[in-house]
C-alpha cells in the first residue's frame, strides 16, 4: 500500500499471546520488546540503548498461527505496518504507542532453532488436499524431496500455485 510505513523489527515477545475475535475475524496481539545494541569504537565496548515497545497485532491465520507457536520470550521478526498513536492517560500526560500490524512473524533464527509445520489447507474445488499419507513432493526431476509435506496447490517443482 502507497504511503504506509512499513518497518521489519527484531526483538523478544515480552508476555502472553492472546487470541480475539475482532467481528469474524481473528486476531493475536502481543507486546514486542526491541532493545537496539550500540558500538562505541573509542572503548571497543557494546551497550543497550532504550527498549522500545511494540504493540503487535496479527489478523486472521496469521493470528491464528502466532496465538499457536509464540510464547513470552521468544525471539521473533516482525514485518508490518507501523502505526503510531497519542492520547491522554489518566494522569493527564500525553503518550504515544507504537502498533504494528504484522505481515510476517517468524522465529529469529539467530537465536535458535524451530521447527515448522504446514497449515492444513481445506480441500479446493474440484480437488482434494493433499496428505502426508500420500507420500512426500516431487521434485523438479520427479525425485522425492526428503522432509517435506505436500499440500494443495503444490505444483511439481515445489513451487505454490496462485
Amino acid at each position: 500500500m502507497l504511503n504506509e510505513t512499513t518497518v521489519t523489527v527484531q526483538g523478544w515477545i515480552g508476555g502472553p499471546v492472546s487470541l480475539r475475535r475482532a467481528g469474524n475475524a481473528p486476531v493475536a496481539s502481543f507486546r514486542l520488546a526491541a532493545t537496539p545494541r550500540r558500538y562505541h569504537p573509542a572503548t571497543g565496548e557494546w551497550s543497550d540503548d532504550t527498549t522500545q515497545w511494540f504493540t503487535v497485532n496479527a489478523w486472521r491465520a496469521l493470528g491464528e498461527h502466532c496465538a499457536h507457536s509464540l510464547r513470552r520470550s521468544d525471539p521473533v521478526v516482525v514485518v508490518g505496518r507501523l502505526r503510531a498513536s497519542t492520547w491522554v492517560n489518566a494522569a493527564g500526560v500525553e503518550v504515544t504507542s507504537f502498533e504494528i500490524d504484522a505481515q510476517s512473524v517468524g522465529h529469529d533464527l539467530n537465536r535458535g532453532t524451530s521447527l515448522f509445520t504446514r497449515a492444513q489447507r481445506p480441500a479446493q474445488e474440484g480437488g482434494t488436499a493433499r496428505t502426508e499419507e500420500q507420500g512426500p513432493v516431487a521434485g523438479a526431476g520427479g525425485e522425492a524431496v526428503p522432509g517435506t509435506v505436500p499440500v494443495t496447490g503444490a505444483d511439481t517443482d515445489g513451487s505454490r500455485a496462485a
